[in-house]
């Protein structure tokens, strides 16, 4: 009865200490955002209709193709395959450190038959020494300092960080397959300008021969015009190059083998959707890195307290029962039982500064962890304003590129008409056709790029994504 009534009184010491659990360093306060972007600053909220971008933000583009291979980076890609694989060690890792705040029972029966030494100081020479064990063991750590809870709170907040990083590495994975594609088809526009140019050049070559058989041109025409078509021939066929590369990086984001993979030509013809950048204060529920960072802080925070934790005892309940017997006929009767409980302490008395160490260690990484979620909320603003910036002036110089294409058009027009009319040289005419052809690739190439700093903004956005889509990490032992 004493020794019950002791270890009654040990259990109630130890619950009114369950309430003295180490402290943990507080959430930094979210980030004052600016009110605007600098390059989006007269940007109003559309009332009540809300443009922000959801879901599959690839649609906005309006093409089916795109739209096909994108939902395939969901099913087959390797990359997000192996992240997806990440999280769900994370998540249970979750499930391994919140069995720590449960007993533990084990049993390790055994059987042992043999002789003793004779030896041995009285003993009997080649005395039979038979030992029947079934025992039944039990732990369990009173997490008085809360260094369980404080586990399996970093493990949770580790998990939800690798939740994020899942949709970083998904939101990078889609925005670089809309980016290869858009390069793609500005590249078939390319090639279709550069056919519809060599059936051109090929006309002028056939009319310029004609007029040579005439007498009214010279050879050197004829050489210059021949030197024109083949020039523009070849750098047609100098596109597929670049386009085979691209070819194959879109069939190693949907999961397929380049051999097996083709798209057909398909060229540029619209310019991008205009995309609402919305606040900067979105940033911190749009940006899946964003929110990995905030819950790598909160992880951080609570290995401090584990580490912190260090500093005082462990306290633990321990108890045996079971039978034990010398032979096997009396193995599992009454007077083999056996039983034994009691708390035991754990407590360091000396580690050469190791905890303290330990604890400066986890307050580093948790001062660590507050620098690259402000620098990754920095490097967000930075995003968006590249890509709004950088949208803005291509839209400009698209006008401006319009008119240079226009007047370029209209002087191959009045040098052809002048080489007919025996005015001008046929040097003139190849000038004025090479000036077009250079400012309608131009043209194109300023397509491409729109659709691919559109395809950036909606990444830096964080495409359709929310932090309220963060899974919720349960932190139950299964």
């Amino acid at each position: 009865m004493k020794s019950q009534l002791a270890l009654a009184h040990g259990l109630l010491a130890v619950a009114l200490l369950t309430g003295c659990a180490v402290k943990t360093p507080p959430m930094p306060a979210a980030p004052a955002m600016p009110a605007a972007f600098k390059e989006n600053a007269d940007w109003k909220p559309a009332n009540p209709v809300d443009q922000a971008v959801r879901g599959n933000w690839w649609e906005v583009f309006g093409d089916p193709q795109l739209n096909t291979l994108e939902s395939q980076i969901d099913v087959s890609n390797q990359t997000l395959r192996a992240q997806q694989a990440r999280f769900l060690q994370a998540r249970a890792a979750v499930a391994i450190a919140g069995s720590a705040r449960y007993p533990l029972v084990t049993t390790t029966p055994s059987i042992v038959v043999g002789t003793q030494s004779g030896n041995r100081p009285n003993a009997i020479v080649h005395q039979s020494a038979n030992d029947f064990v079934l025992p039944v063991d039990f732990s369990y750590e009173l997490d008085v300092w809360g260094r369980v809870r404080q586990t399996v709170a970093a493990a949770a907040a580790s998990a939800q960080a690798s939740a994020a990083d899942l949709e970083t590495v998904r939101l990078s994975l889609h925005a670089e397959l809309a980016l290869n594609y858009f390069e793609l088809r500005g590249l078939d526009a390319e090639k279709a300008l550069l056919d519809n140019t060599v059936d051109a050049f090929q006309r002028a070559l056939d009319l310029t021969r004609n007029r040579f058989a005439g007498g009214i041109a010279s050879q050197a025409d004829v050489d210059q015009a021949e030197t024109q078509l083949e020039t523009t021939r070849a750098q047609a066929v100098d596109v597929g190059v670049q386009r085979a590369a691209l070819e194959h990086a879109i069939a190693e984001l949907v999961g397929t083998a380049p051999s097996t993979f083709t798209l057909a030509p398909l060229p540029l013809k619209d310019p991008p959707p205009d995309i609402p950048a919305g606040l900067p204060s979105d940033l911190l529920e749009r940006r899946p890195d964003i929110a990995g960072a905030e819950r790598r802080i909160a992880a951080a925070a609570a290995q401090v307290g584990v580490a912190n934790a260090a500093f005082f005892p462990r306290l633990l309940l321990t108890a045996a029962a079971g039978f034990e017997s010398r032979s096997l006929g009396s193995w599992l009767t009454g007077l083999s039982s056996f039983w034994a409980a009691g708390p035991a302490a754990a407590y360091t008395i000396f580690d050469a500064n190791r905890r303290r160490a330990t604890s400066e260690q986890a307050m580093a990484a948790f001062d660590e962890s507050i620098a690259d979620y402000q620098d990754t909320i920095l490097r967000s603003l930075q995003d968006v304003e590249d890509s709004l910036s950088t949208l803005r002036i291509l839209r400009q110089e698209a006008d401006v590129q319009a008119n240079a294409v226009a007047a370029a058009e209209r002087s191959v027009t009045q040098a052809t008409n002048r080489y007919r009319g025996g005015v001008a040289t046929y040097l003139e005419v190849i000038t004025a056709q090479s000036a077009a052809l250079a400012n309608e690739r131009t043209a194109l190439s300023l397509l491409s790029r729109r659709l691919s700093a559109s395809v950036l903004l909606i990444k830096a956005l964080g495409g359709g994504w929310n932090v309220s889509t963060l899974p919720v990490i349960k932190t139950e032992s299964r």
